[in-house]
């Protein structure tokens, strides 16, 4: 029986997968932020904290998308959604090149319709009637001890989705989106 060196190292990395916990796997695969990709949120609503590993170089981590899924459902009610992992990627690659290891404040995530209507209908504008929260695929976040600027800056410096800035509020939108930009 012959067996394929890709076979034996896909075969090992699924046995050092079930067999190592999610903290030692984050060390094993993520010393430096080479082979592995984390993200650190934590959300101002729920006052919930994550930090995990998402991916492993290009293939995501079913349960921690799961997780994230969770940690970023609707506030108002409850609602998981499904999020965009490229949104993760982008936020991973802003904290890289910003330089910085301070978890991301999560103001808005994943939002139901019926909750998007309501803040749209509500709050005297601001929020879209087809926003991309709907469909997973933007996040409302700030960097503590980065300048917001600095935040935008480096979201629309990646050329992916969209970029919102919003100084009076505190925070800046990123999505998946068509590449645009807006606010003051």
């Amino acid at each position: 029986m012959k067996i394929h060196r890709r076979s034996l190292l896909r075969f090992g990395g699924a046995v050092v997968a079930s067999v190592v916990s999610a903290p030692a796997l984050a060390k094993l695969v993520n010393p430096i932020g080479r082979m592995g990709k984390d993200i650190h949120m934590s959300h101002l609503h729920t006052a919930e904290h994550i930090d995990l590993v998402f991916a492993v170089q290009d293939q995501y981590l079913n349960p921690a998308l799961d997780k994230l899924n969770y940690f970023l459902r609707d506030h108002y009610s409850g609602d998981v959604g499904i999020m965009d992992p490229l949104l993760y990627d982008l936020m991973y690659q802003i904290r890289r090149d910003l330089g910085v290891r301070r978890p991301f404040q999560v103001i808005s995530g994943y939002r139901s319709p019926e909750t998007n209507e309501h803040l749209r209908t509500s709050r005297g504008g601001g929020v879209a009637k087809r926003s991309l929260h709907m469909d997973g695929k933007a996040i409302d976040v700030r960097l503590p001890g980065v300048p917001l600027k600095e935040l935008r800056d480096a979201a629309i410096a990646q050329k992916v989705g969209g970029v919102g800035y919003y100084p009076k509020d505190g925070f800046v939108h990123i999505d998946t989106g068509n590449v645009r930009a807006w606010g003051s």
